[in-house]
């Protein structure tokens, strides 16, 4: 077993422990995973439901597909089915798993066929695994299906296999919240079998299927995949569990590797022998560094290759771990114990076999404490040369006289101050001051200072205070061992304190660091669009390292400054070249590179793992290296997270594009909708009642005759409004209304619009209930009276005929209130905002007139130009519809009484 130290005391991993509670009250969601359909996971659903029910639980059926096979048919005896809900849809009905009453109803147990699929538009969510999310958010335990084509991190690998793009698909994030995952597998031959027997479709469709689809090679391929993604959650389950319950491992359930990296030129080759190793396996890795102490003494070039090693384990699929330890040895097996590693790989030791005896060696340390891990050490001939360097950076360590200085000065004080106290204390006390000046060097100017410290600290003390004095010999054999324990206490306490200070500005320095990235990444994902992330980035870059920024993304067949801090857009042909050769080659150029070193900045490419995205321009006015390895690493943060962002919103854009030409399909649909119906109605009438005239004059007596001409006025006045409400409603959304304000008395308009829609009012009663002394109002007379005129006329298609259209208006605070108030059906809860869309109808019986069903966004739309608002309800005596109008005073006016 591993020390037990390593254990932690069995304390549970607090992680795992706050995943548990999080859990806590949630449904279970247990996922018939397949490889692909017709392998049976309806028929065990269905039969493991069965078996739950028959334990005495309450489970309902919220939507099966039996796709006609009887067997899973006959299942479905004995079970309550949740009828489905109807979803209108291209004048058709989609029927669809009705979530509101599975909530409503509240089993302890719901079977959901086909978690993929895709709901009808209109459905409360557009995916079916976000019902059932709502469902096990509500406490109820949910059973689905899946196939293994439909998870999304697989959708590129099955479109490989199987040459078809699926659409459907699910996050891997269902798979991950999944608490139980049953696999139901069927060997390629049975599967096929099955096609042919017809059991999975109809004879015609299952011969297509077996010749492209179902092949026998893409079955095997499929049913690896699902066993992988099967075991690759069991695992992750494994290890939650061990994490939950301070379990120590590793457990032999599954394999994982971890490869130890150091400062060593060998890490790449460790970290792709941790690859080739975990390919044979099949298993997860990481690579570990531990941040010792002696770390933060480590030369530039050397943290340089620890963080290219780790990136590199990142580029091949694995995760890269840092963790700060005192102990390399304990922190292996402590992180390798804790997530149920099983195999170790780290590089032989190096060192001298006199080093080892003193500092001791990190593998034999493992082999000896390893319990049941098993340690791979890799020799020494794995070693590779370091690669070349494609940027030329700077090295800041320099030597620096002041620390020590500052260690004189310290000295020169003790000696000072023991002068002073050797009269009254002992010379073995007047140590504790040099010691005092020791901890001070250590602290304040690091160990090497402190170090001199010490040494010259015991020359001063033995020359000043050991007998004889001023010289450096020393006769007291008491005093000897006084010399050597001062100068042993003020070696090991330097050496500490300085580790410690080390420690301390090196926490520092990284929470600073810390700090400022998740600062830009706060900024960067507040941002909403391009110029912001470029602008944000340029200003991150410049305030971190101390230079000037250039950002340059394509544009077409070129590649063009974008931003800049400080702002500057000139670029010289050299820098052009070299920009555009490190966006073509997706390589460093310019200057410090390798490739273009004579350009005046240089450029290095802006990417993520699936593409690049742009190119950043750096430089200063020093001499030399233009980076430390440490800004370079501080750089590759930066510009990873910009490159993020910056993808991140181009695909916003692209979504946005994609929305806005769904909704221009939507509404080119409905105008073609209407002008086929709405428009052409009153042509036909115009046409016919023409072609009578025409045809039949001298057979047609005056009335018929007047009859026909009545007609066409009709249907001529009824295009024409139509066809107005098309041009308004342009002028809207084109934002090209200017109203003409001045105020006016609300009831002379509304008798203007009660004129005019005389003949559309003419089948029903109105009543005017407006005071004489309500206040004028500041409008636009001909929007607001084809406000009101659309809404009358709104009133007349759907109230019955002989019914009431009632005008009320009235005077509230510093509103002017207009209500049209009719006997209709009324109109919908759900409805009610949904009025005023362009070419929405609420219902459309054979009584009601045809329209484009753009009178009412009309009056949103003009009534809110106005100043105004305007809201939909229903009557709350009876049926009918209220239509609200609020129009604001104008503050300067005195209210006058018009008679």
């Amino acid at each position: 077993m591993v020390d037990d130290d390593l254990n932690d005391a069995g304390r549970p991993s607090p992680d795992a422990l706050l995943e548990n509670a999080r859990r806590e009250g949630l449904g279970r969601l247990k996922i018939f995973l397949g490889a692909a359909p017709g392998v049976g996971k309806t028929y065990e659903m269905l039969m493991s439901g069965r078996a739950r029910k028959g334990d005495g639980l309450d489970v309902v059926i919220g939507l099966v597909e039996t796709h006609g096979r009887k067997e899973t048919q006959a299942l479905l005896d004995g079970f309550e089915i949740i009828p489905r809900k109807a979803i209108p849809y291209k004048s058709q009905a989609l029927e669809e798993m009705d979530l509101d009453a599975i909530l409503a109803r509240r089993p302890a147990l719901v079977l959901v066929d086909e978690l993929a699929h895709t709901n009808a538009p209109g459905s409360r969510h557009p995916k079916r695994y976000l019902d059932v999310q709502e469902l096990l958010d509500r406490g109820i335990d949910v059973y689905s299906t899946l196939n293994i084509q439909h998870v999304e991190s697989l959708n590129d690998v099955v479109a490989q296999i199987t040459r078809i793009r699926v659409r459907e698909t699910v996050p891997d994030s269902i798979i991950d919240r999944a608490d139980d995952i049953e696999i139901i597998d069927v060997t390629p031959d049975d599967l096929i079998k099955r096609l042919h027997d017809g059991k999975v479709y109809l004879p015609r469709t299952a011969k297509r299927a077996i010749e492209n689809y179902f092949s026998p090679g893409n079955l095997t391929a499929l049913r690896e995949l699902a066993l992988r993604r099967t075991a690759q959650r069991v695992d992750e389950q494994l290890l939650r569990h061990m994490q939950s319950h301070a379990i120590a491992g590793p457990w032999d359930a599954g394999e994982r590797v971890l490869v130890c990296v150091d400062e060593q030129v060998r890490g790449p080759a460790l970290v792709r022998y941790a690859k080739r190793q975990a390919d044979r396996l099949r298993a997860p890795w990481a690579a570990l560094y531990v941040e010792a102490p002696r770390s933060t003494g480590l030369a530039d070039a050397d943290k340089d290759r620890v963080a290219a090693t780790l990136r590199l384990a990142e580029q091949l699929g694995g995760d890269a771990v840092t963790l700060p330890g005192q102990d390399v040895r304990r922190e292996i097996l402590r992180y390798a114990s804790a997530n149920n590693f099983s195999h170790v790989i780290i590089g032989k030791s190096d060192k001298p076999r006199w080093r080892e005896f003193f500092e001791g060696s990190v593998s034999h340390e493992l082999i000896r404490h390893a319990g049941d891990l098993s340690i791979h050490v890799i020799s020494g001939k794995e070693r590779e040369a370091a690669p070349a360097r494609a940027i030329k950076t700077a090295d800041p360590r320099r030597y620096q006289l002041l620390p020590y200085v500052f260690a004189s000065l310290y000295l020169g004080v003790a000696v000072g101050v023991g002068t002073l106290l050797s009269r009254v204390l002992d010379v073995r006390n007047i140590a504790l001051v040099f010691l005092m000046a020791v901890l001070t060097s250590a602290v304040t100017a690091g160990l090497w200072p402190a170090l001199f410290a010490s040494f010259v600290g015991a020359l001063a003390f033995n020359f000043f205070f050991l007998q004889p004095l001023y010289t450096l010999d020393i006769g007291d054999p008491e005093s000897v061992i006084a010399f050597g324990f001062f100068l042993g206490v003020a070696v090991i306490a330097s050496n500490l304190t300085g580790r410690v200070h080390r420690q301390a500005m090196a926490a520092r320095q990284r929470a600073r660091t810390t700090e400022d990235l998740y600062l830009f990444s706060k900024k960067l994902a507040g941002t909403g669009t391009l110029d912001d992330v470029l602008w944000a980035t340029a200003h991150q870059i410049a305030a971190m390292l101390k230079v000037r920024v250039v950002i340059l993304l394509p544009e077409g067949d070129t590649i063009a400054v974008r931003a800049g801090y400080p702002p500057d857009d000139t670029l010289v042909d050299a820098d052009i070249a070299a920009a555009r050769w490190a966006w073509e080659h997706n390589r460093p150029a310019g200057r410090g590179a390798d490739t273009l070193p004579g350009a005046k900045r240089l450029y290095l490419p802006l990417r993520t793992g699936r593409m690049p995205i742009g190119v950043v321009g750096l430089d200063n006015d020093r001499q030399g290296p233009l980076l430390t390895p440490e800004q370079q690493r501080l750089l590759d943060a930066l510009t990873d997270q910009a490159a993020v962002a910056i993808e991140r919103t181009q695909l916003v854009a692209d979504v946005d594009r994609a929305q806005l030409a769904a909704e221009a399909d939507k509404l080119r649909s409905a105008l073609l909708t209407s002008i086929s119906h709405d428009l052409k109605t009153p042509l036909a009438g115009i046409m016919g009642a023409a072609g009578t005239l025409r045809d039949y004059p001298q057979a047609m007596s005056d009335g018929d005759r007047a009859d026909l001409l009545g007609t066409i006025v009709e249907e001529s006045e009824r295009l024409n409004r139509f066809i107005a409400n098309l041009l308004d409603m342009t002028r809207i959304e084109s934002g090209a209304m200017q109203p003409t304000m001045s105020p006016h008395y609300v009831g002379d308009i509304v008798g203007s619009a009660l004129h005019r829609a005389d003949k559309i009012l003419a089948r029903h009663k109105t009543r005017i209930e407006i005071p004489a002394d309500l206040p004028m109002v500041k409008l636009d007379p001909v929007l607001f009276e084809q406000v009101l005129f659309n809404l009358l006329d709104n009133a007349a298609k759907y109230a019955p005929e002989g019914s009431l259209v009632l005008i009320r208006g009235a005077h509230r605070g510093g509103w002017v209130w207009l209500e049209i108030i009719d006997e209709g059906p009324g109109i919908p809860a759900e409805d009610l905002e949904r009025v005023f869309d362009s070419f929405h109808r609420v219902r459309k019986t054979d009584h009601v007139r045809a329209g484009t069903g753009l009178g009412l966004a009309i009056c949103r739309g003009f009534v809110e130009a106005l100043g105004g608002t305007i809201k939909a309800g229903s009557r709350t005596d009876r049926s009918g519809a209220v239509f609200t109008i609020q129009m604001p005073l104008n503050p300067a006016q005195v209210p006058e009484r018009l008679q």
